[in-house]
């Protein structure tokens, strides 16, 4: 298979473009070539993808089994990508994302729920779900066979916001560690090399909630498993739901991959992927996904994050504050 892949030197573009080599695949990436990791084995080609000319003058004449598509910024680029690649390419994967789905979402919903309204010509990048349900939209422009992949919370290798990197660190400093609760929140994640192995395996095609099963790992599963891989000296205080809500620290943003099993947020742990494994995705352990991201940690450290993206996790204030909730409420 002769392989396209938009980005490729980041996270789940990155986990493509490994995967199809270790198939022994050809590849050929697009991008500006000015962060992340392109492998020797590729066929590397630069441009800029809001600049169509460019893109096209990179790409030539040159016609692909697949493509896959990890744009998260402005619609346009996945538009003009579609128009660009029509007749030349037999397969179109674009990585979308949960968040075009209307907030709040519901509990257990598949890819019938309500989505967010959106422009595929939009230059928008501000609005993430917006951007990214454009994006999906933008795809139409394409002659072929399309997979939409909503994909929840992507973890492991080259994982670029860095949330399982956040809990890795912190533990990996010891002592006692705040751990949101309870210890058998059930989790909604992928690793982005499960992802990639079954777009490079299956080419699927339709739209999927691209996630595990709900309490195919707990919360538990994944900050216990960092203690192991670290071999940290750390003591996990679980905390109960009401006690964070009480600290005022924030879910998901300040305490990375966990959110309340109530409220607005809990559906992000709870949606329906029975056609996503009917198309053949399966999930590895956690366990592998949290030691292999420790390792890659240790070789390469967390990649570089755009000035303007806030922190990822809890500072000490935050901490602190959860401690003196903790108190205040036992």
């Amino acid at each position: 298979m002769r392989l396209l892949v938009l980005g490729g030197t980041h996270h789940v573009g990155r986990a493509v473009v490994e995967t199809a080599l270790d198939r022994g695949h050809d590849v050929v990436t697009l991008n500006r070539g000015v962060s992340g990791v392109t492998s020797p084995d590729v066929d590397a080609r630069h441009a800029d993808r809001l600049d169509p000319e460019a893109m096209a003058s990179a790409l030539g004449d040159d016609s692909f089994d697949a493509v896959v598509d990890t744009w998260s910024s402005g619609p346009v680029a996945v538009r003009d990508a579609a128009r660009l690649l029509s007749g030349r390419a037999g397969h179109y994967t674009y990585v979308s994302s949960r968040s075009v789905y209307t907030w709040p979402p519901a509990m257990g919903t598949d890819e019938s729920a309500p989505v967010v309204e959106a422009d595929p010509s939009s230059t928008d990048a501000v609005d993430y779900a917006a951007a990214k349900r454009g994006g999906e939209l933008a795809t139409e422009e394409f002659d072929g066979p399309v997979a939409l992949l909503r994909a929840g919370l992507i973890l492991g290798p080259y994982e670029i916001v860095g949330r399982l990197p956040f809990w890795l660190t912190r533990i990996r400093r010891g002592g006692r560690v705040p751990a949101p609760g309870p210890r058998e929140r059930p989790l909604q994640l992928i690793d982005a090399r499960d992802l990639a192995a079954w777009v490079v395996d299956h080419r699927p095609v339709g739209t999927f909630n691209t996630v595990s099963r709900s309490g195919h790992a707990t919360i538990g599963d994944v900050l216990e498993a960092c203690v192991d891989a670290t071999g940290a000296d750390a003591d996990l205080v679980w905390l109960a739901p009401e006690v964070v809500e009480a600290s005022g620290v924030q879910p998901w943003t300040e305490l990375p991959i966990w959110v309340p099993p109530t409220g607005e947020y809990a559906a992000l742990h709870d949606c329906d992927v029975s056609a996503a494994e009917a198309a053949g995705l399966r999930c590895r352990p956690v366990t592998e996904t949290v030691t292999d991201t420790w390792a890659w940690l240790q070789r390469e450290g967390l990649p570089a994050q755009p000035a303007d993206r806030p922190a990822t996790g809890m500072d000490a204030a935050a901490e602190q504050r959860l401690w003196e909730a903790a108190s205040g409420l036992g």
